[in-house]
């Protein structure tokens, strides 16, 4: 601001100056002036071009040139020298051109506006220190803005602070401003690409969006999100909501199923998940597909079944140890039935109901852990078509050498 002001005030003083340059200077040479000058030079030119023995003709040009100098001398009245322009006549003009020139850059510029922004910014790190604090008082609409206002000009100077773009995006989507939240995730993800936290706030603005290449984009995303956590809930719940806004009911009906199993059984979220996928099954006219599973013992199994631990069922692909639905239940008396459904899904786009072949395998792991290890029992029915109507019979008789 102390710089504009600098270049108005020596533009204004140039300006002035060009004005008082010409009218300043002292009045033009007078008429005598003039013609005095002017038959000086013609006597000198006389005399070069008159030589001595044409003395006559000279005396007689000069008293000629006399005669007219005589003649051109005006009178007094008219021979008044003229009065030079008095400085203090142009100071009215100089001050006009400085007010006009202020209030055309007043006017044009926005002035009140640039304080305001001055203030705004002032205002910045106490904004922030209070959104930070979780004792403090919520921030009012307009104080969003405000700080969405410093952030912004913090950034311009400070574009490598992934923590202020993130902030920035999270107060667009509080002021449901989509193009703000939007460009700054995008900035946030292309300095932070593994950043979980920038990659989850980039998804959330990406599945809110009416393009449907950004909602391609943001399950894209929640699955990488997924794959290093398939427990993220957030992750999951955004996914959810983005397959059923898709249309892709399936994919939603996993995730929300998924999301079941980890919350807590008091959890306030759960009535709202059993609902919404109670509506994506009538969307997708699906029904609950249940696979009955009937685990028995072989005699050397049953000899050697530990006192306590943990029964894993799980339903997969003959060519993949990777299972599509896993339940797992304590360790209790033989045989044992068992159902899983679409709710015992590993991932939210590979449902139990969308695998029409495949082997059920049974582990019994007496610390609790998924992987076979050594001296576990198990056992797995052959590769073949699941029955929904009649239970499928599996028998443990293996032990993982």
């Amino acid at each position: 601001m102390t710089v504009i002001i600098i270049v108005i005030a020596v533009l204004l003083l140039s300006v002035a100056g060009v004005m008082f340059y010409p009218w300043g200077k002292a009045a033009a040479p007078d008429r005598d002036a003039l013609n005095q000058a002017f038959f000086e030079s013609r006597l000198k030119e006389l005399e070069e071009d008159n030589p001595p023995e044409n003395e006559e003709e000279r005396s007689r040009m000069v008293a000629e040139l006399q005669h007219n100098l005589l003649q051109d001398i005006p009178e007094q009245s008219e021979a008044a020298a003229a009065q030079p322009v008095s400085r203090w006549a142009l100071l009215p003009g100089v001050i006009a051109l400085a007010v006009l020139s202020i209030g055309v850059f007043i006017k044009t510029t926005g002035l009140p506006r640039v304080q305001e922004w001055r203030a705004v910014t002032a205002q910045t790190p106490e904004l922030m220190k209070r959104v930070m604090d979780q004792d403090a008082a919520p921030l009012t609409m307009e104080e969003m803005a405000r700080l969405g206002l410093g952030l912004r000009t913090r950034l311009q100077e400070y574009p490598e602070n992934i923590e202020s773009w993130v902030m920035l995006g999270r107060i667009g989507m509080v002021m449901n401003n989509a193009t703000t939240a939007t460009q700054a995730f995008e900035q946030a993800y292309k300095r932070a690409p593994n950043n979980e936290e920038v990659k989850l706030g980039y998804a959330e603005v990406l599945t809110r969006s009416a393009d449907p290449q950004d909602n391609q984009l943001g399950s894209q995303l929640l699955r990488e999100v997924l794959r290093a956590d398939h427990t993220n809930v957030r992750a999951l719940s955004l996914l959810a909501f983005n397959a059923f806004e898709q249309q892709n009911y399936q994919e939603a009906i996993g995730a929300w199923q998924i999301l079941l199993r980890i919350l807590p059984q008091n959890d306030q979220r759960r009535a709202i998940i059993e609902r919404s996928i109670s509506q994506a099954k009538v969307e997708a006219g699906i029904d609950t597909v249940k696979l009955t599973v009937t685990i028995t013992l072989s005699s050397e199994a049953e000899k050697s079944l530990p006192e306590s631990g943990v029964v894993f069922v799980s339903v997969g692909e003959q060519a993949s140890e990777v299972p599509v639905a896993v339940k797992r239940i304590p360790l209790s008396h033989f045989p044992l039935t068992v159902t899983l459904d679409d709710t015992s899904a590993m991932m939210p786009n590979r449902l139990l109901s969308s695998l029409q072949q495949g082997v059920v395998r049974v582990h019994i792991s007496p610390d609790g852990t998924p992987e076979r290890r050594a001296g576990d029992w198990y056992g797995e029915s052959a590769f073949t078509a699941l029955e929904r109507q009649q239970p499928l019979s599996v028998i443990v008789s293996r032990q993982q050498p």
